[in-house]
């Protein structure tokens, strides 16, 4: 049993009147000893349900974030005209709504906007659909590939996957006391502000509640972290909804206020349902998107997209992101990107399976 660890839960879960936040120090060092399990099951389990309960703070989410910087994979820059794009949205999937997340990758990547996502399994609570299933149900399998190989790909697509399982092993080790605790930890708020990307980008944090953002903009604000996107997306995604108005912030300098910006769809012409999730469906749904055969899927992707593209400095207003996006669909381009994964990555597979 760690001493240093139980003086550090005390802190956490002394009750509603008594507990105390921790500093960023002392929140790195309880994460370290959380992810190297220095700490006992016990203590995990407790820190984690005591953390939920009082809720965490910015400064503690810094912290957590600095000791996540020391043990996690994080993708090399790569050669390219833009500055990447990592998303960072929820580990537990999605259980309503379609993913839009790969499509809107394979858009940016054709436009040469580096895009890293990051993500692992089926985890409780919610055990929704994970990207890499629907990468899967492309043709893309990102789970087989080690860190090396991934980052081989990234420089080649300019489409990065950090697979939990396989590239941070040390934080899929905490999936099992989620399932245990049966809620979801401060570490799964972890995972939307976690970048795993060493070079300078855009980071695009997804997010439900409105603290959750508050939470986000001090942490990236103790951090240094000036460039980001907040966005209240599809099911706490990176996803902008069509059916509602899209709330965004964008942090321009660390420190300074997030500027907000309200999107309206109808505005656009771009109004609309956003897609059920129809796991059966998602292989011929994202196949019609890539022949251009419209829809409304396709409508979400280019709505997205043109955003995305515009925030990346590719475009210089929301009108021209959409026209571009649209044109590199309608182009081929975005299947083409999609060959090119394939490819890539079929180069590597007799190495992946040795």
């Amino acid at each position: 049993m760690s001493d240093t660890f139980r003086d550090l839960l005390r802190k956490v879960a002394s009750g509603t009147h008594t507990s105390e936040d921790l500093t960023r120090s002392e929140a790195e060092a309880a994460t370290r000893m959380i992810l190297t399990q220095e700490a006992t099951p016990a203590q995990i389990g407790a820190f984690m349900i005591s953390h939920r309960i009082k809720r965490p703070t910015g400064e503690e989410l810094a912290g957590m974030l600095d000791a996540y910087d020391q043990f996690g994979s994080k993708l090399q820059p790569i050669e390219a005209p833009y500055r990447p794009i990592v998303m960072s949205l929820p580990y537990d999937g999605r259980s309503r709504t379609m993913p839009l997340s790969p499509l809107t990758a394979l858009v940016l990547a054709a436009a040469e906007v580096p895009i890293v996502l990051h993500g692992g399994g089926r985890i409780p609570t919610k055990y929704g659909i994970p990207l890499t299933e629907v990468w899967q149900t492309l043709g893309i399998d990102w789970t087989h590939l080690d860190f090396e190989q991934a980052q081989q790909i990234f420089a080649q697509t300019k489409i990065g996957f950090v697979y939990q399982p396989r590239h941070f092993p040390l934080a899929e080790g905490l999936v099992e006391f989620r399932d245990q605790i049966g809620k979801r930890p401060p570490f799964a708020t972890l995972e939307l502000f976690w970048c795993p990307y060493a070079g300078d980008c855009l980071l695009v944090s997804g997010f439900v509640h409105p603290p959750t953002e508050g939470m986000a903009s001090e942490a990236f604000s103790l951090r240094g972290t000036g460039n980001y996107i907040t966005v209240k997306g599809l099911e706490g995604s990176c996803d902008l909804p069509r059916d509602r108005t899209c709330i965004i912030g964008l942090g321009h300098k660390p420190g300074e206020p997030i500027e907000r910006l309200l999107l309206h769809p109808r505005d656009y012409g771009f109004a609309g349902t956003d897609v059920p999730l129809e796991e059966a469906a998602i292989a011929n749904q994202m196949q019609a998107v890539l022949q251009n055969e419209g829809g409304d899927l396709q409508s979400s992707i280019v709505w997205n997209s043109g955003f995305y593209l515009w925030r990346s400095d590719v475009c210089t207003d929301m009108e021209s992101g959409l026209s571009l996006a649209k044109d590199l669909i309608a182009s081929g381009q975005v299947a083409q990107k999609l060959s090119d994964l394939h490819r890539s990555i079929a180069q590597l597979q007799p190495v992946a399976l040795r």
